[in-house]
C-alpha cells in the first residue's frame, strides 16, 4: 500500500516540475527567439513539436519558411543552448509539417496556455493532499486522466504511471 505523499512525490518531484517547466518554456519562447533573429514571421508559420534525446524538432507550414529557418538554424540553436543549458539540446532539426491549418493563431494558443498555467499556480494543494498519514493503493485502471486538458502531459502521465505499476510488479 502507498502512502499518497509517497505517490504524489514519484510523480510531482521538485526535479520533476522544474524540468517540466524547462520543456514547456523551450516551446513558449519559439516567438520570442526568433524575433531576436530577425524572423519573427516565422514563428507564425512554425512552432517547436518536440524535443526528444537532444534534438529540438521544429515544424514549419511551407518549404519557404523552411528556407528561410535554414538559415537562421545555428542562432536559434545557440540561443535554445544558452537559454535552456540543463536542457542538453544538441541540435536542432527542421521539417515540413504535414497539416498548415496547425499553425493557425499560434500566438493567440500560446496565450490561451499561459492564461490556465497561471490559473492553475493560483490553486491551492486541497487539504487531504497535504497529510502524510493518508496511504491507499494505487490501481493504474482506476485514475482517470481524462480532465487534463494537455494531451502531451497526460500521455506522459499515462506512461510514468505504466512503467510504475509494471516496476511494482517486478519488485512484488
Amino acid at each position: 500500500m502507498k502512502k499518497a505523499a509517497d505517490v504524489l512525490s514519484i510523480l510531482f518531484d521538485e526535479q520533476f516540475i522544474k524540468k517540466a517547466q524547462c520543456y514547456t518554456n523551450i516551446f513558449d519562447t519559439w516567438a520570442e527567439i526568433t524575433a531576436k533573429n530577425g524572423i519573427a514571421e516565422a514563428a507564425d508559420h512554425s512552432r517547436i513539436k518536440q524535443l526528444e534525446k537532444g534534438i529540438l524538432l521544429v515544424e514549419m507550414d511551407h518549404p519557404g519558411w523552411k528556407q528561410i529557418l535554414q538559415t537562421k538554424k545555428d542562432d536559434l540553436l545557440k540561443d535554445y543552448q544558452l537559454r535552456f543549458p540543463e536542457m542538453e539540446i544538441k541540435s536542432l532539426s527542421l521539417i515540413l509539417g504535414k497539416n498548415p491549418a496547425d499553425f493557425k493563431n499560434n500566438s493567440d494558443q500560446t496565450q490561451i496556455m499561459q492564461n490556465e498555467l497561471s490559473e492553475e499556480k493560483k490553486t491551492e494543494t486541497p487539504e487531504y493532499l497535504q497529510s502524510k498519514e493518508i496511504s491507499f493503493e494505487v490501481n493504474e485502471s482506476e485514475i482517470d486522466y481524462s480532465s487534463i486538458k494537455d494531451e502531451e502531459l497526460r500521455n506522459k502521465l499515462i506512461k510514468l504511471g505504466q512503467i510504475i505499476a509494471d516496476r511494482e510488479k517486478g519488485i512484488s
